[in-house]
């Protein structure tokens, strides 16, 4: 058995999965690096093929028919024989000096009774064109050096959240949790990362800057114009992930404020996006989701009147409307990226 399996989603790639690629070699034979062609049009696929007959022992190249992000991991995690499993996307790539000290934790843990769940690390925002580089950290609210479960967990800072670049879920729970991701749907990596939470209640954190998130192409999915565009596939997560978990049947009470705080902003975005957009039928589109929200899961509604947050993107009438965006426009320059 491998001790980790890297599923690398690729669509017409060609341009830039190299860089990943390579970042991932270093791993060695450890590691397998699982290239799934998700129906590229352009070199993709052969150059997967290149990687997989040079280093056969680590890399496998798997092709299939247009699915999108979601069904490309679901294929990789199908294929999958790492102990442990993680996901990186074709744009970005992993540091390899955490990358090695990452893997000899896993190693530490592997066929011992010390297995865990769950292995956070950090990841580091690569903004194209930015001077101020953000780390998303997590030494503040997460025990080092030591197992730990959700007891043991601090309270998260606004806008810090343990996301798919700093997971890597052991491959079991991932598949006995039944993850399945949609088709053909963007923003997917919140539904990754959130649904087999649940099942998770021995994790482990490594203070080391892993995971490299490029963010700067005009065409990539969290470009905020293209968000816009595709508002019916964030809000179709948005809703896949209220549906997926009854939070009121998680026993852990930090782990239930942290998931609800996770679809709590997940709510927020849709719903600025939808203001932002400025068109009648997305602005029916909010009073639709809130009602859903209001439906499905009434503390989480409750949030979203009168919470902070909330309160923001639920200022009533245009003039409402505009101060939510310009709060959204000062986030954004204060933080650093969307």
């Amino acid at each position: 058995m491998k001790l980790l399996s890297i599923v690398v989603p690729c669509y017409n790639s060609e341009a830039y999965m190299h860089y990943a690629i390579e970042s991932l070699l270093s791993g060695g034979d450890k590691v397998e690096i699982l290239i799934v062609n998700d129906g590229s049009s352009d070199e993709t696929a052969a150059i997967a093929d290149r990687y997989a007959a040079k280093y056969p022992a680590i890399v496998r190249a798997i092709h299939q028919e247009n699915g999108g992000h979601g069904q490309a991991i679901n294929t990789g995690l199908a294929h999958a024989t790492g102990l442990y499993f993680k996901v990186v996307d074709s744009d970005d790539w992993v540091d390899t000096r955490a990358y090695f000290k990452v893997l000899e934790t896993l190693r530490r843990f592997s066929g011992t009774s010390e297995t865990v769940d769950i292995v956070i690390s950090n990841f580091v925002y690569e903004k194209q064109g930015s001077k101020y580089r953000k780390v998303m950290r997590y030494k503040n609210v997460l025990p080092e050096g030591s197992v730990f479960g959700w007891d043991d967990v601090g309270t998260f800072k606004k806008g810090q959240f343990i996301l798919m670049h700093s997971m890597i879920y052991r491959t079991k729970l991932l598949i006995e949790s039944g993850l399945s991701l949609p088709k053909h749907t963007f923003y997917v990596d919140n539904l990754y990362v959130y649904t087999p939470l649940k099942y998770a209640t021995r994790l482990y954190y490594i203070d080391v800057d892993l995971y490299r998130y490029f963010i700067g192409r005009d065409d990539q999915s969290v470009n905020e114009s293209v968000m816009i565009r595709r508002i019916d596939q964030q809000l179709k997560v948005n809703q896949l992930m209220i549906d997926a978990v009854d939070l009121d049947t998680i026993a852990e009470e930090r782990l239930r404020d942290y998931m609800l705080k996770h679809l709590e902003v997940v709510t927020v975005i849709s719903s600025i996006l939808l203001i932002k957009s400025g068109t009648k039928e997305n602005l029916r589109k909010k009073r639709e989701l809130m009602k859903y929200v209001k439906a499905e899961n009434m503390e989480l509604y409750l949030n979203l009147r009168y919470g902070l947050m909330g309160r923001i993107v639920n200022i009533p009438g245009k003039f409402g409307r505009l101060i939510s965006v310009m709060i959204y426009k000062v986030s954004q320059k204060i933080v650093g990226f969307n």
